[in-house]
């Protein structure tokens, strides 16, 4: 069973900025778009932002302009720049293929935004 690794997680105050990373296997990286989710506390996780093998991104109106997707072909790693952070995007962060695969569920990074 493959789990993805996110990491880059931690408590910044809001306004702040965050870098999340995922290592991902090469024969999921290489052939699939990739997405990051969150899960607030007690509410379902959520897609955040995707990108395709081509570079095309896509994001959830709430994080628009703030987050940035992207990925390193070199590196098999998929990364979340999260700038302006805000209170509401306490969660833990996981990244996915997109639809997402259930066995490729890590246990994600836990991202705090608190003064």
């Amino acid at each position: 069973q493959v789990q993805l690794v996110e990491s880059g997680g931690g408590l910044v105050q809001p306004g702040g900025s965050l870098r999340l990373s995922c290592a991902v296997p090469w024969n999921i990286f290489s052939f699939y778009t990739m997405g990051w989710y969150r899960a607030p506390p007690g509410k379902q996780r959520e897609l955040v932002a995707t990108i395709t093998t081509g570079g095309s991104t896509n994001y959830v109106d709430s994080v628009k302009g703030r987050f940035t997707i992207s990925r390193d072909n070199a590196k098999n790693t998929v990364s979340l720049q999260m700038n302006s952070l805000k209170p509401e995007d306490t969660a833990v962060y996981y990244c996915n293929k997109n639809p997402p695969s259930m066995p490729y569920w890590g246990k994600g990074t836990l991202v705090t935004v608190s003064s």
